[in-house]
C-alpha cells in the first residue's frame, strides 16, 4: 500500500467512528442541492484573512463564518502531503471545533459543487501568511 491509501483508509476509519452521544461534533452543513462527489473536508482561517483571500481565488465555493474564523470547503484529503501555513487549521470530515457559534453561510457557488480548490487556497493561504509553499522550499540530505 502507499501513502496515499494508508491516509484514506485512516480518514474513513475516522469518518466511521461516532462522538459519543452526549457530545457530537457538528458538520457545517452544505445548502440544499449541493453535491458532495470527492468528500467533504473544511480549512478555518482568522476573518480577517477572508476577503483577501477570497479575492486572490478563481473559483469560491461554500464559506462559512462563525465570527473568529472563515471556513472553507474543499474536496476530502485536501491536506494529504500538504502542510497547511498557521494559523489555519484544517477539519477533515468538515467538523465544527471551538466555534464561537454556528457558522453561517456567506457564500454559494452558482453551480452544485461546494468546493473551492485546495490548490489556490493554499497558494492564497501561504501568501497571506507570509508562508513559503512546501515545494517550494530546499531539501535537505
Amino acid at each position: 500500500m502507499d501513502l496515499t491509501t494508508l491516509v484514506r483508509l485512516s480518514r474513513q476509519r475516522q469518518r466511521a467512528g461516532t462522538p459519543s452521544a452526549a457530545s457530537p461534533l457538528p458538520r457545517l452543513d452544505l445548502p440544499e442541492g449541493m453535491t458532495e462527489p470527492l468528500g467533504c473536508d473544511a480549512v478555518a482561517v482568522p476573518a480577517s484573512f477572508g476577503p483577501r483571500v477570497m479575492s486572490r481565488l478563481p473559483r469560491v465555493g461554500c464559506v462559512y463564518e462563525d465570527g473568529a474564523r472563515w471556513w472553507w470547503i474543499v474536496p476530502a484529503d485536501s491536506d494529504v502531503a500538504m502542510e497547511w501555513p498557521a494559523p489555519v487549521d484544517y477539519s477533515a470530515g468538515a467538523v465544527v471545533r471551538d466555534a464561537e457559534c454556528r457558522p453561517v453561510l456567506i457564500n454559494r457557488p452558482p453551480d452544485d459543487v461546494p468546493y473551492t480548490p485546495p490548490i489556490p487556497l493554499y497558494l492564497a493561504l501561504c501568501q497571506e501568511t507570509g508562508t513559503t509553499p512546501e515545494w517550494s522550499r530546499a531539501l535537505s540530505a
